[in-house]
């Protein structure tokens, strides 16, 4: 009776042992948190990490980019940009933090690259249209006063940047970095992740979104493309470790009036709003600004339209391209079509010509 005693004890704690092994080697749960900046929701995703590790490394991007949306925020409070804009509305200078002196070169750099279609000087552009504001109400700007502002043609190539300061030889440049702050944040923060010992992990912000490393299976992360007129995903990609995708369209800022539609990309060519295509979307190769190009990228694309979305989407070393025209059919590279998944077919697929 004893022997046999012994052997159940024994075998019970075998299969304890063989129970804690078990749970040892099972993965942590995917650990996932959100937040609100930029005007749009933004979602962290990391895997293969214990939560408090997880967590902790989260919080810190977080927290860098509440203090990134008051820093850049172009109309509230008195943060760095609305302390810049009103100094250069006055046509004197203003101090200008390192960070946002390379962040404004890299800007002037890619304006020049897309023939001023990319261009955060445009602020009060985006002001007379409405777009500096919480609602949009459907009211179109005074026509004197958008003709006014289109003909002073406000550039980022108008400010001159050194020594720590900012100024404009052009006072109709007010700054609003909509499009290109988002990408920006997301090579931050897959930085900051990083280095943080984080191996696996999602960002996205608005629909903007980058890799860090692969799943921790090895899998690639899969990330649906938004369709710009149901709520829901019509197309799923692939994304490697160090891979991003961004897309720029009309579906989140913007009104109708007199049964047009109008969304906050602004033609820099006649100051139109204009919704002349649905929506544009890159898949950028792995770099260091691969967050910001994702983002910068896609403003050309969709302005430019068909003819033109391969040129400047290679200008930004970038082959993956879809184009969403006013109608509603695709257009898309080659290499592209052959990263995407549909979940529901689209009504037409066009191949964009070569660059």
């Amino acid at each position: 009776m004893r022997a046999l005693i012994s052997l159940l004890r024994s075998t019970g704690l075998v299969l304890c042992l063989l129970f804690g092994l078990v749970a040892c080697s099972r993965e942590p749960e995917p650990f996932r948190q959100e937040s609100y900046v930029f005007g749009t929701r933004v979602e962290i995703t990391v895997l293969g990490e214990p939560e408090a590790r997880a967590q902790a490394a989260v919080a810190r991007a977080l927290a860098d980019l509440d203090r990134l949306h008051e820093r850049l925020h172009a109309w509230k409070g008195e943060g760095e940009l609305v302390t810049i804009n009103r100094a250069l509305a006055r046509g004197e200078s203003a101090a200008l933090p390192p960070d946002l002196a390379e962040l404004l070169r890299t800007a002037q750099r890619d304006e020049a690259l897309s023939d001023g279609l990319f261009s955060p000087a445009l602020g009060g552009l985006v002001a007379l249209w409405g777009f500096h504001a919480d609602s949009f109400a459907p009211v179109a700007p005074d026509p004197a006063a958008l003709r006014q502002l289109v003909e002073a043609r406000p550039r980022l190539a108008d400010l001159s940047l050194a020594d720590g300061r900012i100024a404009s030889r052009n006072r109709a440049v007010q700054l609003d970095l909509g499009g290109i702050a988002k990408g920006w944040a997301l090579d931050r923060v897959r930085n900051e992740l990083k280095a943080a010992g984080i191996r696996s992990a999602l960002v996205n912000i608005g629909g903007n979104v980058i890799a860090l490393g692969n799943k921790p299976d090895g899998a690639a992360w899969k990330v649906g493309i938004q369709h710009p007129r149901r709520s829901e995903a019509m197309a799923v990609v692939e994304l490697a470790d160090g891979e991003a995708v961004g897309t720029s369209g009309d579906y989140q800022r913007y009104f109708a009036l007199n049964g047009r539609r109008h969304c906050h990309l602004i033609d820099p060519r006649d100051g139109s709003s204009d919704c002349r295509a649905q929506a544009a979307t890159v898949l950028v190769a792995p770099a260091a600004d691969a967050g910001l190009r994702s983002d910068v990228a896609t403003k050309p694309i969709y302005l430019a339209g068909t003819a033109r979305a391969s040129y400047y989407a290679s200008r930004f070393g970038i082959r993956e391209v879809l184009l969403v025209d006013g109608h509603g059919e695709v257009w898309l590279s080659r290499s592209m079509q052959a990263r995407l998944r549909w979940l529901a077919e689209p009504p037409r697929i066009h191949l964009l010509g070569a660059a």
